[in-house]
C-alpha cells in the first residue's frame, strides 16, 4: 500500500516540479518505508511515490518504476492478488522481470495489453502510468473504488494524488470551496463522487480510467456492474453455500499473501468473524485478531469479538476506548480525511488501525458484507413499505402520490416524519428513491435549508417540485436509481449503495483511518470473484423472514456456533450524543459559537445555537446534525 502523486503540465512545470517533493512528503503516512520521484522536463510530467513495503520489500520494488528502456514509468497504490498468474503469462510472452513485486507485473501488463490490462487485475489499486512513447498519462482506479484517486484538471493542468492534501501542496491550486458540495455533505455526511469540497478537484469514479494528453483529458469506464437479474439456480441452499465457501476461501487465501506480518480486524459481527474464521482455517499458525470496545455496554462489541476469537483460537488483542481517546483523535480528523466527513465511527476506526499497526502491517476486514449480502435493515424495510403500497387500488395510489408530489417539500417532510410511525405500510409514500433517501439521510432537505442564512442562496430550493432532487443536478445516487429501475427491490437498493455509499463513505473511512497509521487493509468480501458471485445469489438466500445476510450466517455457522454471532446488528457506533453533552461539550461550544458562525457567514447562527441548546439541555437529540456541523467547522479551520 502506498501514496501516489504526480502532474502533467507544460505551462506550470517549473512551479509544479518545485512542489512535487512537498506533495510527495505529505503522503508519508501512506508509505513510511521509501520514497521516490521521477520528472521529465521535456514532457512536462512528474511522478511521486511513498512506499509501504508489503511484497518484495527489497529495493527492487522501488517506485517510480521504469520499463526496460525507461520510456514508461509507473507509480501505484494497492495490491493485485493474481500477479503471479499474470507474471507467468507475461513470461511466456517474452517479458523478463527484475523484481518479485506486483508493481512490475502491472507495468509489463500495460506494455503487453495496453489499457485492457485493467480487466485482468484482481485486486485493489490506484495507478498512474506515464507513457513516454505516446506522451499520455494513464490513470486508473479499481472497479470497487477500494483505493482513492483524486485529480485536479484546470487551465490545461492535470494533477493526481491518493489524497487531497497532496494536490493542495502544488503552487497555484486554488482552495476555493465548491459551495454546492456543502449541502450534499450535510445531507449524506460525506461528499458524493465525483465532487470534492473544492472546485476543479474531482474523484475518479470506481472502475474508470483517465487519459491525459497535452491538449485534452478523457475519462472512460472499464468495469461494469453485475446485472442483478442474472441470478444463478441451485439445487439446494447447501449447494450455494458450498460454492460461496470455495469462492470466499480462495479470495481470503490470495489476500493473505504478504512478506510482512498480517492479521485481521474482528468486531464479533458476521462479516469480520467469517473472514477471521476462514483465515484461521487456511493458516498454519494462529491468526492475529484485533478489536476495540467501549465502556458503554450498548456500543460495546468487544466481548463478542473475544468469544469468537477464543472459539477460533486466534491470537487476540483488544483495546477499550474512552472519551479522552476520542478527544485526541477528533482534533486530527480534518488532517486525516482532507474534506468534511461526518461518520463518527471514523474515531474507533483510527484507534483500531493504530492498535493493529503496532503489531502487524497488513490486516483483513469484513467490509462490504452488508452491501453485497443484504445486511442493512433499511433494505427490507423499504421493500416492505413498497410491497404494502401496491395493495392500494391503483386510482387511490395515483391520487395519493399526486398529493404528496405536489405538496411543498417542507410540508411533505414534516408530515412524513411526524405521522410515518403511525401509518400502515400501505399508506406510506410510493417513490422508492424518496423513501430510500429518507432512510439514509442524516439531515433532511428542509433541515438543511433552515440552517442557511436567508441571504445565502445557493439555488432556489422552492423551485424543485420533487420530494427528492433538492440539489441542482442529478446525483450519482439518482443516476444509480434510474439505471436499476427494472431490478428487484432488494437488488436495486444494494446496487445503489454499492455505487455510492460503499465507495464514497465506508471505504473512504477505512482507507484514511488505516493509512494514517501506515496499515494496509484488505477486503476479501469485495474481491472481484466474491462480488460477482454474490451478485448472482438468489435473493431468497440473502434475506428471509426479517433477517439479512442469510447465506453468510449459514456459512459462518460452519465455523462458529450461531450463539456467538446471532444477535442484533450493532455496527461500529460510538456514544456521540452522550459525549457531546459531556467531554466534547467545550469543543462543541467553541466551534459552533455564535461569533464564529457569524464571521463565517454561511449558517444561521441563531438556528445553530438553538439546536446546540436543545441538545445540551436534553430537550432534543441532534447528534448527527451537530457532529456534521462540528466536522465542517473543524475542516474549515484547518484547510481554508
Amino acid at each position: 500500500m502506498c501514496g501516489i502523486v504526480g502532474f502533467y503540465s507544460w505551462k506550470q512545470f517549473a512551479s509544479f516540479s518545485r512542489s512535487l517533493p512537498e506533495a510527495t512528503a505529505s503522503l508519508a503516512h501512506r508509505g513510511p518505508d521509501d520514497s521516490g520521484i521521477y520528472m521529465d522536463p521535456s514532457a512536462g510530467v512528474g511522478l511521486g511515490h511513498r512506499r509501504l513495503s508489503i511484497l518484495d520489500v527489497s529495493p527492487l520494488g522501488h517506485q517510480p518504476m521504469a520499463c526496460d528502456d525507461a520510456n514508461v514509468q509507473i507509480v501505484y497504490n494497492g495490491e493485485v492478488y493474481n500477479f503471479k498468474v499474470l507474471r507467468t503469462e507475461l513470461e511466456k510472452a517474452g517479458h523478463h522481470f527484475r523484481s518479485d513485486s506486483d508493481t512490475e507485473v502491472i507495468l509489463k501488463s500495460y506494455l503487453e495489453w495496453g489499457t485492457q490490462c485493467l480487466g485482468r487485475f484482481i485486486g485493489m489499486f490506484a495507478l498512474a502510468i506515464w507513457d513516454g512513447r505516446s506522451r499520455k498519462l494513464f490513470l486508473a482506479r479499481d472497479r470497487m473504488g477500494i483505493k482513492p484517486f483524486y485529480y485536479y484538471h484546470h487551465d490545461g493542468n492535470l494533477i493526481f494524488a491518493s489524497e487531497l492534501k497532496a494536490i493542495l501542496a502544488f503552487q497555484g491550486v486554488s482552495r476555493t470551496p465548491d459551495t454546492e458540495a456543502v449541502p450534499l455533505f450535510l445531507h449524506y455526511q460525506y461528499i458524493p463522487a465525483p465532487r470534492t469540497i473544492y472546485q476543479h478537484i474531482y474523484k475518479l469514479l470506481p472502475g474508470h480510467f483517465l487519459i491525459g494528453g497535452s491538449d485534452a483529458v478523457s475519462i472512460h469506464s472499464w468495469a461494469k456492474a453485475p446485472i442483478a437479474a442474472d441470478r444463478l439456480s441451485f439445487s439446494s441452499e447447501s449447494a450455494c453455500l458450498d460454492q460461496l465457501q470455495e469462492v470466499l476461501s480462495r479470495a481470503v487465501s490470495d489476500q493473505m499473501v504478504s512478506d510482512v506480518p498480517l492479521g485481521a480486524l474482528l468486531s464479533g459481527g458476521i462479516d469480520s468473524s467469517l473472514v477471521a474464521a476462514i483465515m484461521q482455517q487456511v493458516s498454519s499458525r494462529p491468526v492475529r485478531t484485533f478489536s476495540i470496545g467501549f465502556g458503554e455496554a450498548e456500543f460495546n462489541e468487544a466481548p463478542w469479538a473475544a468469544r469468537v476469537a477464543k472459539y477460533l483460537e486466534t491470537s487476540h488483542t483488544e483495546l477499550y476506548v474512552t472519551s479522552q481517546d476520542a478527544l485526541s483523535v477528533i482534533a486530527q480528523l480534518p488532517e486525516i480525511y482532507d474534506e468534511p466527513f461526518a461518520d463518527a465511527s471514523a474515531i474507533p476506526s483510527v484507534l483500531l488501525s493504530r492498535l493493529t499497526r503496532s503489531h502487524v502491517t497488513v490486516a483483513l476486514s469484513g467490509d462490504g458484507g452488508d452491501e453485497y449480502f443484504c445486511g442493512y435493515t433499511r433494505y427490507w424495510a423499504t421493500q416492505a413499505m413498497a410491497s404494502g403500497f401496491q395493495k392500494i387500488p391503483a386510482p387511490l395510489r395515483k391520487w395519493l402520490y399526486k398529493v404528496l408530489s405536489q405538496a411543498p417539500i417542507p410540508v411533505v417532510e414534516t408530515l412524513y416524519d411526524r405521522f410515518q410511525p403511525f401509518l400502515p405500510a400501505a399508506f406510506r409514500p410510493t417513490n422508492f428513491m424518496d423513501k430510500w433517501q429518507k432512510l439514509i439521510a442524516q439531515m433532511g432537505h428542509a433541515d438543511i435549508a433552515s440552517l442557511y442564512r436567508a441571504s445565502v442562496c445557493l439555488w432556489d430550493w422552492n423551485s424543485i417540485g420533487r420530494l427528492t432532487g433538492c440539489f441542482p443536478e442529478p446525483s450519482r445516487f439518482e443516476l444509480a436509481f434510474d439505471q436499476t429501475r427494472n431490478w428487484p427491490i432488494l437488488s436495486r437498493l444494494m446496487q445503489v449503495d454499492q455505487q455510492t455509499y460503499l465507495p464514497d463513505a465506508m471505504l473512504v473511512k477505512v482507507d484514511r483511518a488505516s493509512m494514517a497509521a501506515g496499515l494496509e487493509i484488505r477486503v476479501p468480501l469485495l474481491d472481484q470473484r466474491v462480488v460477482e458471485y454474490a451478485s448472482r445469489i438468489p435473493e431468497k438466500y440473502l434475506y428471509y423472514q426479517g433477517a439479512g445476510k442469510r447465506i453468510l450466517r449459514k456459512l459462518l455457522s460452519r465455523f462458529v456456533p450461531p450463539a456467538l454471532f446471532d444477535r442484533p446488528k450493532m455496527g461500529f457506533a460510538i456514544p456521540v450524543s452522550r459525549w457531546l453533552r459531556g467531554e466534547l461539550k467545550p469543543m462543541l461550544l467553541d466551534y459552533l459559537s455564535e461569533s464564529r458562525l457569524k464571521q463565517e457567514g454561511i449558517f444561521d447562527a441563531a438556528m445553530v445555537q438553538s439546536t446546540v441548546s436543545d441538545h445540551l439541555a436534553g430537550r432534543a437529540n441532534h447528534p448527527h446534525r451537530l457532529w456534521a456541523l462540528l466536522m465542517w467547522e473543524m475542516w474549515r479551520e484547518k484547510w481554508l
